[in-house]
């Protein structure tokens, strides 16, 4: 089956991915890929949000209802499900990865560098710092991905939502941060779509212009959902639910599960 690439890019509105992220969006006019618009589950939350992409869970049903909820989930997540049927995984990661789904609380010295295939993420980087560099992240990612072959790889760059912090959704700061990472991930895609990689790049939540999230409003819940590879079919205007996507991801990786997922994003 299937390798995943699944992206996390903290804070990333719909409308700034879909006016800043010139590269992906050409691989979209080329033909090679799809940006959809998501709303994220409530509250529009980091940890909430981070619990239901990697459960398939409401933040209501997951238990994991604000930012201050210091728990491993206790439903199967994403790399639980991997490491029950024998597939590879790997996370350079926010350290609340790494207390929702190996351990909690994080212990900066034990948990930041991970390798331990009795762990559901079997190798992670995990850091506590929200200005720690977008560039750092991936590059930690793509290292995991060339020394250990994982079959989901996930990495989760802060930047985004801390610029929206210091200068709210209508910023040039929270514009560039979005393009500069458009720039770092363009050195990546091809060679991960041409080694047997599908990608996902997609978002928790928004912005608003208090420098803030957390509720209702259209900027803080509509988030980008791009697709590339030969798995997803190409159609446009499908609806996807942000529950949903652990599913999906389960359908990539030929994982056993009974998940929420859509029916009309892969090809058959």
């Amino acid at each position: 089956m299937n390798k995943l690439v699944l992206a996390v890019l903290d804070g990333l509105n719909y409308e700034v991915a879909a006016q800043c992220m010139g590269y992906c969006q050409a691989l979209c006019e080329a033909g090679k890929g799809r940006l959809y618009q998501v709303q994220c589950a409530l509250p529009s939350l980091s940890r909430p949000l981070y619990a239901c992409l990697l459960s398939g869970k409401l933040p209501v049903e997951s238990g994991i209802v604000c930012n201050a909820t210091v728990k491993r989930l206790e439903v199967p997540t994403i790399f639980s499900l991997c490491q029950a049927q024998g597939k590879v995984t790997a996370a350079s990661a926010y350290h609340w990865i790494s207390e929702l789904c190996n351990h909690a609380p994080y212990d900066p010295i034990t948990d930041r560098i991970v390798h331990d295939m009795h762990k559901p993420i079997n190798h992670g980087i995990f850091y506590m710092w929200d200005d720690y560099a977008d560039e750092c992240v991936i590059n930690d990612a793509e290292m995991l991905r060339r020394a250990y072959q994982p079959d989901l790889l996930y990495f989760h760059p802060m930047n985004i939502d801390d610029c929206g912090h210091h200068y709210g959704f209508d910023s040039m700061e929270y514009r560039n941060q979005a393009r500069k990472v458009d720039v770092l991930i363009s050195r990546f895609i091809d060679t991960w779509l041409n080694e047997g990689y599908q990608v996902i790049i997609t978002s928790d939540h928004g912005m608003n212009n208090d420098k803030s999230h957390g509720g209702t409003l259209a900027i803080e819940r509509q988030v980008p959902f791009f697709t590339f590879g030969d798995a997803f079919t190409l159609k446009e205007n499908l609806s996807l639910k942000q529950t949903e996507i652990c599913g999906l991801c389960a359908n990539i990786l030929g994982l056993t599960h009974n998940l929420p997922h859509p029916t009309d994003f892969l090809r058959k």
